[in-house]
């Protein structure tokens, strides 16, 4: 039962395998908190696709991915980062996710919402054009009847010179929003092409021209998703968001005690992390449900640690992490990703994800786990 790890010194160390996984059930949606998990993508396997090919989708192992989720009562945020948007999936893979995941969320009852962008843009472009790109994909999206997510965008970071260039285009698209949207303010951590959104790089400035869009569409607005990694930034921002708009945290190094909140509030959440976390997760903002913040820390607390490792510098290649611990968890049966991204983080920070993931019992059969880690092991030439 004994596993020799790899380390980030070069040696290795044994780590004997957890035998019974994390206990969690299927269960209803939450009632303290709306909890939605980013999804991955699964490749084909099978494509004779390049890095620069458009993505080869395994539909059937995506899709049941996010019946996974639903049944334990989280919502799907479909098409965002996680999905490798912008990094593998293009526009056209991504309008056929939508589509499809969309679909499968109303015929079992899913709740659903959908990253809108501006990604069929491939180089420079005006406002005007940045503008047009939005408004095609918030069209496909409410076409779905998903929930619209409106994403920071790349061209528009780019094409915009001032605070009153975002003003004037999220105005423009929150005015025609059928249903009040998800503004979503992901951090250069995160993508370095979003470095000075909402006009500044200077983040109290960014801070307030963010707070004006929803400050002058509060009916348009159902939530914002705040990806700064900053716990106290989030919260500040909370405090100050107009009533009945949500916070929902995409911190995935604070999301605990973000959500637990404080006697001013708290967050619900979007988050990349639940996607490997899932079942557990659920448990854990179940026990909120009860008004038991001490049980849910206690649940959730212990994967920060997981989750920190996942998304270290370089913070965008987190999705690695994801899809590898998604294979070892069984719900995939390769550990290949669109744009060869699998290659993208270290045997080290596999070996120490593995370790973390079955600490926590998340893989629901630990043998398969354990075998899988060791096949990789053995790839990179690794004997036991």
């Amino acid at each position: 039962m004994i596993i020799q790890l790899p380390d980030f010194q070069g040696g290795f160390r044994a780590y004997e395998p957890r035998e019974e996984p994390f206990a969690a059930t299927p269960g209803t949606p939450f009632t303290s908190r709306t909890v939605f998990s980013a999804a991955h993508v699964v490749a084909d396997p099978f494509a004779d696709a390049t890095p620069d090919s458009p993505a080869a989708v395994d539909w059937d192992a995506t899709l049941a991915f996010r019946r996974h989720l639903w049944s334990h009562g989280l919502g799907v945020a479909e098409a965002m980062d996680t999905a490798q948007r912008g990094m593998g999936l293009d526009w056209a893979g991504a309008a056929e996710l939508i589509r499809r995941s969309a679909a499968e969320a109303k015929s079992v009852g899913g709740l659903i919402a959908c990253g809108v962008g501006t990604d069929q843009l491939t180089g420079p472009a005006t406002l005007d054009e940045v503008r047009a790109a939005y408004e095609e994909q918030l069209a496909l999206v409410e076409e779905s009847g998903a929930q619209a997510i409106l994403m920071a965008s790349r061209a528009l970071a780019a094409a915009a010179r001032s605070p009153e260039d975002y003003l004037e285009v999220y105005g423009h698209l929150l005015r025609q929003a059928t249903e009040p949207v998800v503004l979503h303010w992901l951090g250069p951590m995160f993508d370095p092409a979003l470095e000075g959104y909402w006009g500044s790089s200077d983040l109290d400035a960014a801070t307030d021209t963010f707070l004006q869009v929803i400050a002058a569409h509060p009916d348009k607005v159902d939530g914002i998703k705040v990806s700064l990694l900053e716990a106290r930034r989030e919260i500040d921002i909370r405090r100050r968001l107009p009533q009945g708009v949500r916070c929902y945290t995409g911190d995935d190094f604070n999301y605990p005690e973000l959500i637990a909140g404080d006697d001013q509030g708290f967050s619900h959440a979007l988050l990349g992390i639940f996607d490997p976390l899932g079942p557990l997760a659920a448990e854990a903002v179940r026990v909120l449900d009860t008004g038991d913040a001490k049980g849910f820390r206690e649940l959730l607390d212990p994967t920060v640690e997981l989750s920190r490792h996942l998304f270290q510098a370089p913070t965008r290649f987190y999705k690695t992490g994801v899809v590898f611990l998604a294979w070892l968890a069984g719900h995939q049966s390769h550990f290949t990703m669109v744009g060869g991204l699998q290659s993208a983080r270290s045997l080290p920070h596999f070996a120490r994800a593995y370790e973390l993931a079955d600490g926590l019992g998340l893989f629901p059969d630990p043998k398969l786990a354990e075998e899988r880690m060791k096949n990789l092991l053995s790839l990179y030439g690794v004997t036991q």
